[in-house]
């Protein structure tokens, strides 16, 4: 009679086997177990990174369609007082035209109320074509030192409200500073590469020098703005301040030096 701890079956045969301690062990039953353990717990991982990842998604989607408040409060304002701030903005510009053709001082104030009437009405209107197709409904709002941007777009897909939060200041006479603190679609931030070149491509094509700096992380646009009018006459920015609501601006107009003598 054969050894009980000797006994050694078919290797071929993937049955069982006799242990020395006289134990029979099912090789095939324990690994097709085990191989469905595995087949489990990796099901029920990949199923919660699809459950993540799709939250994740409906986050970013969520954040993407919230309205910021400043532009829902200026978006909708009464299309009869549009139409009166955007003709008193128009007034307003076709005076300081002239104004700074004289040699002498000048200034203006615009409000925001007259900004954004222009916006809704005179550039919808006969401006069709100075932004992008996939910019509209374009709208400000000016507040102590800073000024907000907003407008309806499509991002990646999407459509949402972009907006642009940035301080404006008059670095020195003739330069204007521009702080970038926030691009968002919604809520969610936004890297600001597009909108620097942007910015950079703006200022070439009316002309004006612009350069960057750093100020506590966030870019700096600093634009030179010195244009020659009718005459040689050179005009110079010298007051730029930003209040709740409106915009103030003054500045000279000087005739152009008399050339030396030989």
């Amino acid at each position: 009679m054969a050894n009980r701890d000797s006994y050694d079956p078919d290797p071929n045969s993937g049955i069982c086997e006799w242990t020395t301690s006289g134990q029979l062990m099912g090789g095939g039953r324990q690994g097709a177990t085990r191989l469905k353990k595995v087949l489990i717990i990796s099901a029920v991982v990949a199923a919660s990174l699809v459950l993540l990842v799709g939250v994740a998604l409906f986050a970013l989607w969520r954040a993407s369609q919230v309205v910021p408040e400043f532009y829902s409060s200026v978006l909708n304002d009464d299309s009869g007082q549009q139409q009166l701030a955007s003709d008193t903005m128009i007034q307003k510009a076709t005076v300081l035209a002239s104004d700074v053709r004289k040699a002498g001082p000048w200034e203006a104030i615009f409000t925001e109320q007259e900004l954004n009437g222009w916006l809704a009405v005179d550039l919808e209107q006969n401006h069709p074509g100075a932004l992008p197709p996939e910019i509209t409904d374009p709208r400000v709002a000016i507040e102590d030192g800073s000024l907000k941007l907003g407008c309806r777009t499509r991002w990646g897909g999407l459509e949402t409200v972009l907006s642009l939060t940035m301080e404006v200041y008059l670095a020195e006479p003739g330069v204007v500073g521009l702080r970038l603190r926030s691009v968002r679609a919604g809520t969610l931030p936004l890297p600001m590469a597009n909108v620097l070149e942007q910015i950079g491509q703006l200022g070439g094509r009316q002309g004006y020098l612009v350069r960057w700096q750093q100020s506590g992380g966030d870019p700096v646009a600093l634009i030179r703005i010195d244009p020659v009018v009718k005459g040689g006459k050179i005009v110079t920015l010298d007051n730029l301040e930003l209040a709740e609501g409106e915009i103030y601006l003054s500045g000279t107009t000087d005739e152009p030096a008399d050339p030396e003598d030989d």
